[in-house]
């Protein structure tokens, strides 16, 4: 290895950078849409979701029930005069449920049996209806209790809950999505930066001049690898950075922990992009593959937006081939609980092992021949 060498490869691939924009937009533009696209327009949480509101005959206790819809962050309630306008409404997409209070609603009330209240959700999103029932539920056991308690009486329930929400007190979907968000976008800037670089030597007829020089061929994977890790780091840090302060993402754990394991699964993503391109030669087909065995991965079966733990168990067997989900784990643990150790060690010993396999295939695919 030869210092000399080696520093003149790095600057090479430095003023390439310089040269060729697309590098540096991958690499610090890219982050910046995907964040202010998944931060503003991506959210798994149900608020100010349309409902029809039917009142057979209004009196003060439906009024004092649904004032509970008017007050909560969740509803955005639409009063309709008849249930049949407000089925039509569900029909046509404009409301996601419909809330029916009954005439006998007062007389059911005070005879102490339950009020009978008609519910129907729009169930085509199963989990967005499911959040909604447990909504109504909510709404339905607050009012029934201040009713309880303004006359002076014990309402009996067979089970009390008291939750306790750890590691996301405020139920923001935006606290889980932007953290697992910077693991796909370090697997664009690791693997298909890196996936395009020894392709774009071959096709320009760059290689065979390097392959002629005294370099060697791990002066020639170093001099590819080391430009392209600052500026994943770059874009990590600038990822970090608008996660922290432009969202509000809670970062409980440590940064200097965060960087580290950053760092290990950049060098994994590079790893796969410099093996890429090694295998491929040609930058159009390195590009298409490290979209597909990189970034589909990552997206779908990281655990980014969907439980790893619903999925099949053979798909499940799976994600542990992919590198992503073991980041992901650790970027939700860092950001929203802290430095649970057994949790990270784990998931940095599975990308140490990835990162080895990775380069060390790499290496010894890379031989200073032109077949």
């Amino acid at each position: 290895m030869n210092r000399q060498r080696l520093r003149g490869l790095i600057r090479k691939e430095f003023l390439q950078v310089l040269r060729d924009p697309s590098a540096i937009a991958i690499a610090f533009v890219l982050p910046v849409i995907l964040l202010l696209l998944f931060g503003y327009g991506v959210s798994l949480d149900a608020r100010e979701v349309p409902i029809a509101v039917v009142i057979d005959s209004p009196t003060p206790q439906t009024a004092s029930f649904v004032a509970g819809l008017d007050y909560s962050p969740y509803f955005a309630p639409r009063y309709v005069a008849t249930a049949a306008a407000a089925s039509e409404a569900l029909m046509a997409g404009q409301v996601s449920g419909i809330l029916w209070l009954r005439g006998d609603f007062d007389r059911l009330l005070l005879t102490g049996r339950t009020a009978p209240i008609g519910v129907w959700l729009n169930a085509v999103d199963a989990n967005h209806a499911t959040l909604l029932r447990g909504y109504l539920e909510g709404v339905w056991q607050d009012w029934m209790l201040i009713q309880a308690e303004t006359a002076g009486l014990a309402l009996a329930m067979p089970v009390v809950a008291e939750p306790r929400i750890w590691f996301n007190p405020a139920v923001r979907s935006r606290d889980f999505l932007v953290p697992g968000l910077i693991a796909v976008i370090m697997t664009l800037i690791g693997a298909l930066l890196t996936a395009l670089v020894i392709a774009r030597e071959w096709e320009r007829g760059t290689m065979e001049a390097l392959m002629a020089s005294p370099v060697t061929m791990g002066e020639i994977l170093l001099g590819k690898l080391i430009p392209y890790f600052l500026l994943g780091m770059g874009g990590l840090l600038l990822s970090v950075a608008m996660a922290v302060w432009l969202f509000q993402v809670p970062l409980v754990g440590s940064f200097w922990l965060l960087v580290l394991c950053s760092a290990l699964f950049l060098l994994v993503a590079l790893g796969m992009g410099l093996l890429i391109s090694t295998l491929a030669k040609n930058q159009f087909v390195a590009g298409q593959v490290a979209i597909i065995v990189t970034f589909l991965p990552a997206f779908i079966l990281s655990g980014f937006i969907f439980d790893i733990r619903s999925m099949p168990e053979a798909v499940q067997i799976i994600t542990h081939l992919v590198a992503a989900r073991f980041y992901v784990a650790i970027l939700q643990t860092l950001f929203l609980a802290g430095n649970v150790w057994p949790l990270i060690l784990t998931n940095a010993a599975a990308l140490l092992l990835m990162m080895l396999i990775f380069l060390g295939i790499t290496r010894a695919k890379s031989r200073k021949r032109l077949d």
